[in-house]
Formats: C-alpha cells, sequence, structure tokens
C-alpha cells in the first residue's frame, strides 16, 4: 500500500475538488492520500509520503507563485520519489495549446520536469466571482465563442474520466518497482 501526498494551489477551488477526486481514487485503489492546501500546509513534503501528485490552477496566464515555490523547495524530494503535476485552467478546455505552454513555463520556472502531467480544464465560477471579475471573465468566454455566459450559474468543464485516468495511470506507475521517478 502507497502513500500519496497530493499537495494543490487553488484560486477559486477546482483544483482542490481535483485534488479531492484523485485521494478518492487513491483511496478507492487500496492506498493512502492526503490533500493540503499548499497556502496554508507550508512549504515542505514531509517524508513519511512514497510519491507526490501536485496541482496548481493557471490565473492570469501563470500558476499560483506559491506553487512555484512549494516547487523549487522541494524539487530534490520530488525528483526522489514518483511524483506527477497536475494542471487546471480553462484552456485546457479548447485550447490545449495555451494549457500545454503553462506547464512548459512552470517547467522552465521551476527546474522540475514531473514524469507525468495532466492538464485538466477548470471552471468558470461565476457566482463565487466578484462584480468586476464576473464581467471580465463573461467577456472572456463570449469573445472565445462560449456560450456559457449567464453569469448566475457556474460552468464546471473537468471531465472526471480523465482525472481518474491520470490517477490510475500514477498509481500503476508509482507502486511498479522501478518504473517511475
Amino acid at each position: 500500500m502507497a502513500v500519496i501526498y497530493i499537495p494543490y494551489g487553488t484560486t477559486e477551488g477546482q483544483a482542490a475538488r481535483i485534488a479531492e477526486f484523485i485521494s478518492d481514487v487513491v483511496h478507492a485503489h487500496g492506498h493512502k492520500a492526503q490533500t493540503a492546501d499548499i497556502k496554508h500546509a507550508g512549504n515542505f513534503i514531509p517524508d513519511w509520503y512514497d510519491a507526490v501528485i501536485v496541482g496548481g490552477s493557471v490565473h492570469q496566464g501563470k500558476h499560483e507563485d506559491y506553487v512555484l515555490e512549494f516547487v523549487q523547495k522541494n524539487k530534490a524530494v520530488l525528483e526522489s520519489v514518483p511524483s506527477a503535476f497536475f494542471s487546471v485552467s480553462l484552456s485546457a478546455h479548447g485550447d490545449s495549446e495555451s494549457a500545454e505552454g503553462y506547464v512548459t513555463k512552470f517547467e522552465e520556472e521551476t527546474g522540475w520536469r514531473p514524469a507525468q502531467v495532466g492538464l485538466f480544464s477548470g471552471a468558470l465560477a461565476y457566482t463565487q466571482y466578484g462584480f468586476i471579475k464576473r464581467l471580465v471573465m463573461k467577456r472572456i468566454a463570449s469573445t472565445k465563442g462560449s456560450l456559457d455566459t449567464d453569469t448566475s450559474q457556474d460552468y464546471v468543464y473537468t471531465e472526471w474520466d480523465g482525472v481518474k485516468r491520470f490517477t490510475e495511470d500514477f498509481l500503476e506507475r508509482a507502486t511498479t518497482p522501478g518504473e517511475m521517478l
């Protein structure tokens, strides 16, 4: 049985929901998992974990600074145990080139090249936004051709089957001796 640490950064909460879903999949496969919001959990990876899946969301074209700092400070640990990264962005919903570019920039800034990367679509959380952000996000959605501009509701684009496959692939490699670092 493996113990997986899932630290993440989130702004509106979709990366947290994805981290919790990953934890549920890990548990369903007979392993243990612990999620941790990096903002509150501190900048270190406890040494009792067998593997790590780091997650972060993209806002204004980049991942959260505190997620970058977390990875930079823990790069040696992330390179010594099975590890993976998942990125959450609206770009992953229809603009995979931009979504991949965010991860490339993240890898360049941190120096960490995870063996596995998941690109997951986020959500338009209109009901959680302030007035100005709601208008800005509605305009962006509209200019991208989205019909999801009713600001009285939220739109979740995360493909949960893809998150499940990502997690199961990770578990298969992380729990097979000599497979993944």
